[in-house]
């Protein structure tokens, strides 16, 4: 009983290890969706004074006027493209974390294949041992019966 109960350790380890992996998961996903949309939101924005930009820049603007949106808008890019290597890091960091989680799911369920199988295997020893009691309690009755 001694080898279930350390297998049971084990077991309780691994799914405490799967379920730590699950949860760091379901973070770094929350953490991608939060940067997506704020990329997105950066998106909208830029889109939005581009246009406003154009829209000026058709009725005509001051030289000054036109360098302030120009900078503005590299500006608004810079923080796009820095927004977007922000989500790739935490899209790396989901993925990885992702092979952990998987990584921790399979062993957790190898452990609990292991246990059930131990577990089925001691039953069978018991029921085994049971019967070779009651069989002997049966021939020792017989054996009285009989004398």
């Amino acid at each position: 009983m001694r080898a279930i109960k350390q297998l049971e350790l084990v077991q309780r380890v691994t799914d405490d290890e799967e379920r730590r992996r699950a949860e760091g998961l379901a973070a770094r996903q929350r953490r991608v969706a939060e940067c997506e949309a704020k990329l997105a939101e950066l998106q909208r924005y830029h889109t939005g004074y581009a246009s406003e930009f154009a829209k000026h820049a058709g009725r005509g603007m001051s030289g000054a006027r036109l360098r302030e949106f120009q900078a503005f808008l590299v500006r608004l890019g810079e923080a796009l493209r820095q927004q977007a290597e922000i989500v790739d890091r935490a899209k790396a960091e989901r993925d990885a974390e992702l092979a952990g989680w998987r990584q921790a799911a399979q062993r957790a369920e190898m452990v609990d294949h292991v246990v059930k199988r131990r577990k089925g295997e001691e039953r069978r020893a018991v029921e085994r041992e049971e019967q070779r009691e009651s069989d002997e309690r049966s021939l020792r009755k017989y054996r009285r019966h009989e004398q």
